[in-house]
C-alpha cells in the first residue's frame, strides 16, 4: 500500500464530515507562514481549531513571491488583518547553499531552476526578512500585524524576533 493510499483509507474509516458551517475566511483573522517541516504541528503549536487561520507552508517558511500572492488572496477575499512568520531551528533549508542545490539539480536534470532556493544559514535574519518583505509588499493591505517567531524544534517554544 502506497502512502497515499494509506491516507485515503484512513480518510475513509475516519467519518470525517469535512467543514460543515465554517466559512472559508479565518475566524480569527490571521494567516499563519511556516515551514513545510512536519515536526511542526501547526494546530497543536497555537492551539487552533478548525476554521480559525491560514495556514501557508513551504521549504524554511521563507516569504517568497508565492507567499505574498496566497497572502493578498487571504487578505483581500477572506479578511485576514494579521500574519505571523515562523521558522525554527534545525531547518534543513540551513543545510543546503544556494548555488549547490541548484548545481545538484542542474547535474541531475540538465535544467538549472529559475527561482531562488532561499538558502539560510541564520534562521533570526531570516525571521526579520520575511516579515519585512511581508511588509513592504505593495500587494498586502494589511501589514501593521506582521510579526515573527522562531520556533524550537525540540523545547516546543516560540521566540519572538523583533
Amino acid at each position: 500500500m502506497t502512502s497515499i493510499d494509506l491516507l485515503l483509507q484512513r480518510n475513509s474509516d475516519s467519518g470525517a464530515t469535512g467543514a460543515d458551517g465554517l466559512a472559508a475566511a479565518p475566524s480569527l483573522r490571521v494567516a499563519i507562514v511556516t515551514c513545510m517541516d512536519a515536526r511542526i504541528l501547526v494546530p497543536e503549536v497555537f492551539g487552533l481549531a478548525k476554521g480559525e487561520a491560514h495556514v501557508l507552508r513551504n521549504a524554511g517558511g521563507v516569504v517568497t513571491d508565492d507567499v505574498i500572492r496566497s497572502l493578498a488572496l487571504s487578505q483581500r477575499k477572506l479578511g485576514t488583518r494579521e500574519v505571523l512568520v515562523v521558522q525554527h531551528t534545525e531547518c534543513g533549508v540551513g543545510t543546503v547553499t544556494e548555488d549547490g542545490f541548484k548545481d545538484e539539480l542542474e547535474d541531475d536534470t540538465g535544467l538549472r531552476p529559475p527561482w531562488a532556493v532561499e538558502a539560510f544559514r541564520d534562521v533570526e535574519a531570516n525571521v526579520r526578512q520575511s516579515a519585512e518583505r511581508v511588509r513592504r509588499s505593495p500587494y498586502l493591505p494589511h501589514t501593521d500585524a506582521v510579526r515573527g517567531f522562531v520556533y524550537d524544534i525540540r523545547a516546543g517554544t516560540l521566540t519572538e524576533i523583533d
